[in-house]
């Protein structure tokens, strides 16, 4: 091997909270020759510019703001020694784990990692992919970028705000606009249910008097050198504008709160397979894509609603990096493809791994619903035989919901190809 390329067992891609949670549970399953790479100048990822409190309410059963939890792991990271480098920009990934890096102080560098956890995120969808009519004037930001130059440069983007989307960092600067000064007018959703937690709707928008426009969109930007206002019309079950309920509403700034999707340039050039429902790659019980020895974990995987869930999968993910390092036990192990049936959008994991033994713990399965059901049953099934059917109240798409699969529902499916999840009006027997 060349001197220019450095062995390393694990390399980490991100430290945001999925980074961190993944190389701090590796760290302490035994992983020793790890390092996390940060392209930005800071660990923490998104969460430095989230100062709003309700993070850590599951996993530290406290009120955190996003820093505060943040700080958390930057400091269990730093006091394991774990090797943080930030300012290192990952550029490529080959299949066999040759990672190419570039940064100010080591310039252009090259690893060669045993097992790789990919952990960069997501990103806003731009208004580019919306193609909204009308002019391109100032004053249209993503809700993230427009909580970034609140929270962290000091500035205001605008006075008079309409909020296109209700996904919940548009909920939460609907109230952060509010509180520093400014007129909401609007939150508007093409859906006729809300994309972001029911608290965050009451919280954000209910408590400020903040209307939620359910079934419109924008249809129209107007304005030359600033946004002067927007044209907002209702939509059918088509999703397509009814003529005649447009209406006009004055604003200079248009926030963009219309959905996350996974950062996965990295991980396609890798060549791990991307599933087409959650924008992220497929995995299996353990994290693991289908190149192996590559996991992956957090909002690059599939898009979360709270963090603490992101750390608790992450964790997850640095422990199965740990196994796969110290040699995996397969003998005999079955594999079982998880099928989205009814109702159902997104399931994680796409495979489980079934060892020879029991998985003593169980396993915890995540999906969203394709809309709102009320007073149904998730029904996960495997051949003709019903595993279990369970009353759900609500499933709604805006709250990721979970299945859990007991030891002993695990073992039955040893001579199953398939599991199959579904959503269903009533109660199912065999």
């Amino acid at each position: 091997m060349s001197e220019k390329i450095k062995a390393i067992d694990l390399l980490i891609i991100g430290a945001g909270p999925a980074g961190l949670a993944a190389a701090i549970a590796a760290k302490k399953a035994g992983v020793m020759d790890l390092v996390v790479l940060e392209r930005e100048d800071e660990q923490g990822g998104i969460l430095n510019q989230c100062i709003h409190n309700g993070f850590g309410l599951h996993r530290f059963k406290e009120e955190l703001t996003g820093p505060e939890y943040a700080q958390r792991d930057i400091r269990e990271a730093r006091d394991l020694g774990i090797n943080v480098r930030c300012g290192a920009m990952v550029l490529d990934i080959t299949p066999d784990k040759v990672v190419t890096v570039v940064s100010r102080e080591k310039g252009l560098e090259t690893f060669r990692a045993r097992a790789v956890i990919l952990a960069m995120g997501c990103r806003e969808r731009p208004r580019g992919a919306l193609a909204i009519p009308g002019t391109r004037p100032a004053g249209v930001f993503s809700a993230g970028t427009a909580q970034k130059i609140v929270n962290m440069m000091g500035y205001m983007p605008g006075k008079e705000v309409v909020i296109l989307g209700s996904g919940d960092i548009g909920l939460i600067m609907a109230r952060r606009m509010t509180l520093q000064g400014a007129i909401v007018r609007a939150c508007v959703e093409l859906m006729p249910y809300s994309s972001g937690l029911n608290r965050n709707i009451v919280q954000c928008l209910d408590d400020y008097g903040i209307p939620l426009m359910l079934s419109h969109t924008v249809i129209d930007v107007k304005g030359q050198g600033r946004v002067e206002g927007v044209t907002v019309a209702q939509v059918g079950e088509d999703r397509l504008p009814i003529p005649g309920t447009e209406q006009d509403i004055p604003c200079d700034t248009l926030l963009l709160s219309v959905g996350l999707i996974p950062e996965n340039e990295l991980s396609l050039g890798i060549g791990v397979t991307i599933s087409n429902t959650t924008q992220g790659p497929i995995v299996d019980n353990r994290f693991e894509t289908d190149v192996p020895g590559v996991f992956a974990c957090g909002n690059v995987l599939h898009v979360h609603d709270l963090v603490d869930f992101v750390s608790q999968e992450s964790a997850q993910a640095g422990e199965a990096a740990a196994r796969y390092l110290a040699g995996y036990e397969d003998t005999g192990a079955v594999e079982v493809q998880v099928v989205d049936g009814a109702g159902i959008r997104g399931t994680v994991p796409q495979r489980l791994i079934i060892p020879e033994g029991e998985i003593a713990e169980g396993l915890e399965m995540m999906f969203r619903p394709d809309r709102v059901y009320n007073n149904c049953f998730l029904t996960i099934r495997a051949g003709g035989t019903v595993l279990l059917s369970q009353r759900r109240r609500i499933l709604t798409p805006g709250e990721m919901a979970t299945a859990k699969l007991s030891p002993q529902l695990l073992g039955t499916l040893r001579n199953e190809k398939e599991l199959r999840l579904e959503i269903t009006a009533e109660k199912q027997e065999n």
